[in-house]
């Protein structure tokens, strides 16, 4: 008894919290469940790594968590907001308020410096800083490296100004979508440094991986297949009905 209450007292403080939540897409073949019933928590703080095979749903899971889409069914809530109500143009500055996106492939403007970029995301604040998006990137250990073009910069640097563009406007949720995937193993371990002290500044991590070593890092795991997830033993946070 005591160990359920302690488990609904942590669901219900979780930044994101979801409920029985689907994702059904339409097409000649019929109806495909890409997520299916899935019911878990996450929350303030906590560094959650989400695995699984290609195919399990993971992309569905991340473009819910991110805004990017809206779930069939079920309730999902981000930092006590239900995401399923808010207007297009709402959900468009609550993403940009609560959510800062670390992609696999960076995604970075070639045309722009690395300061530009990471200035580019405060442009959707309607007011952009030089001196903060300066130290972001001093944050991330680029602050030399201000001026450069993307393609001036290792694919390791080009992941650090895009951890630095995601953290400008100081979302309470970093959604990293395999942050390492596209880095040699030095890169790899300078990235999963800064997150590690992302998360003991208090950041909430949810990270998409195919790597046990990074997922290793983790408090804990959510795992996909076929659309249905399912969890390591010690993860009291995740329910499945």
């Amino acid at each position: 008894m005591e160990a359920v209450m302690k488990e609904n007292a942590q669901s219900s403080a979780g930044v994101i919290s979801l409920s029985k939540v689907s994702r059904e897409y339409r097409g000649q073949a019929g109806v495909v469940r890409a997520l299916d019933d899935a019911t878990f928590s996450i929350a303030a703080g906590e560094w959650v790594a989400i695995t699984g095979p290609s195919g399990s749903g993971k992309s569905t899971l991340v473009n819910l968590l991110g805004c990017l889409d809206r779930p069939t069914s079920g309730t999902l809530l981000i930092d006590g907001e239900d995401v399923q109500t808010m207007a297009p143009s709402a959900l468009d500055r609550f993403r940009a308020d609560k959510i800062g996106f670390v992609f696999q492939q960076f995604h970075l403007i070639p045309y722009l410096s690395a300061l530009e970029n990471v200035m580019l995301a405060q442009y959707f604040h309607s007011i952009t800083n030089r001196d903060e998006a300066l130290d972001s990137l001093a944050k991330v250990g680029l602050a030399d490296r201000a001026e450069h073009l993307p393609s001036e910069l290792s694919g390791g640097e080009q992941q650090r100004v895009c951890i630095a563009r995601a953290l400008i406007n100081e979302p309470p949720i970093l959604l990293a979508d395999e942050p390492t995937g596209n880095l040699d193993a030095a890169n790899q371990e300078i990235v999963a440094q800064l997150l590690r002290d992302l998360h003991r500044a208090g950041h909430t991590i949810v990270m998409v991986t195919h790597d046990p070593a990074m997922a290793g890092l983790a408090q804990r795991k959510i795992a996909l297949s076929h659309g249905k997830v399912f969890c390591s033993p010690s993860t009291p946070l995740i329910t499945l009905r």
